[in-house]
C-alpha cells in the first residue's frame, strides 16, 4: 500500500470513529428471518449434537436471523445480545468431556484486572474489552447460563477461579440430577441492552486526526443540511 492510501486509509478510519462515536451506530442487527427451507438444508448436514441444538434453539426462539454454511445467528433472542450455533465443535474436557458449539453474547464490562481470573476459571468464557461484551460457548444455552453467573460472581469478587469451577461442577451435577439449580436456570444479574464500549485511549496524535476532523465535519453539515430538506 502506497503512504497515501495509507493516510486515506487511516483518515478514514478515525472519521469513521468519531461518525460512530457521535451518532450511534456501531451495531446492527439483522431483523430478517431466514426461511426454514434454507435453515434446514444448511444443517442437514452438520453433526448430531450441533444439528439437535440448532433445532432446539429454533424451536425456542424461532428461525435464525442469518445463517451460513457454518452457523446460524439470532439477533436479542431472550435474554441475549446475540446466539451463534456453529457446525464446528471445539473439543472442551471442563467440567466433563464434551464439544462446544453454541456461543451465548451479553453486553458486559470486565476490567482488564479480572481478565486473568477469567482465564483460569473457564476458556470458553470469552472477554471482548472493546466491544463490552462476555460470551459463553458449551453445547447448551442452559450451561452457558451457569458459566455466565459465575463469571459474574469472580467480576463482583464473591468467587476465585478455583471457588468457580467448584461451584461449576457443583450445580452442573444438580442441574444433570433435576435438582434445582437456579444458576442454571436464568442469569441472576441485571444485563444491559446497550452495550458500553471500551474504546481505550489516543495515543497517536497528528494531522491525521485533523483531516479525520474535517471528514467527520463534512458529514455532520450533510445530516444538517438533510434534515433540513426533510
Amino acid at each position: 500500500m502506497e503512504q497515501e492510501e495509507k493516510w486515506k486509509t487511516s483518515a478514514a478510519a478515525m472519521a469513521s470513529d468519531i461518525r460512530v462515536q457521535t451518532f450511534g451506530e456501531a451495531e446492527k442487527t439483522t431483523d430478517t428471518l431466514v426461511p426454514m427451507d434454507v435453515v434446514e438444508g444448511i444443517i442437514n448436514d452438520w453433526g448430531a449434537a450441533p444439528k439437535k441444538v440448532a433445532n432446539l434453539t429454533i424451536d425456542q426462539y424461532g428461525p435464525p436471523n442469518e445463517a451460513t454454511e457454518s452457523r446460524l445467528i439470532w439477533y436479542k433472542n431472550g435474554p441475549w445480545k446475540r446466539t451463534i450455533v456453529y457446525r464446528d465443535e471445539i473439543p472442551h474436557d471442563f467440567p466433563q468431556p464434551h464439544t462446544d458449539y453454541i456461543e451465548n453474547y451479553i453486553n458486559y464490562t470486565v476490567p482488564p484486572e479480572n481478565f486473568s481470573e477469567l482465564a483460569k476459571y473457564d476458556g470458553s468464557v470469552i472477554v471482548e474489552r472493546t466491544r463490552g461484551e462476555v460470551s459463553s460457548r458449551c453445547d447448551t444455552e442452559a450451561v452457558n447460563i451457569l458459566a455466565l453467573n459465575l463469571m459474574n460472581d469472580i467480576v463482583n469478587g464473591k468467587l476465585s477461579a478455583e471457588q468457580a469451577r467448584d461451584k461449576y461442577c457443583e450445580y452442573f451435577s444438580a442441574f444433570m440430577m433435576n435438582r434445582p439449580a437456579p444458576y442454571v436456570e436464568k442469569l441472576q444479574f441485571n444485563v444491559s441492552e446497550k452495550p458500553k464500549y471500551d474504546t481505550d485511549v489516543v495515543m497517536i496524535v497528528d494531522e491525521m486526526l485533523e483531516q479525520a476532523g474535517k471528514k467527520i465535519q463534512d458529514i455532520v453539515n450533510d445530516r444538517i443540511d438533510n434534515n433540513r430538506l426533510h
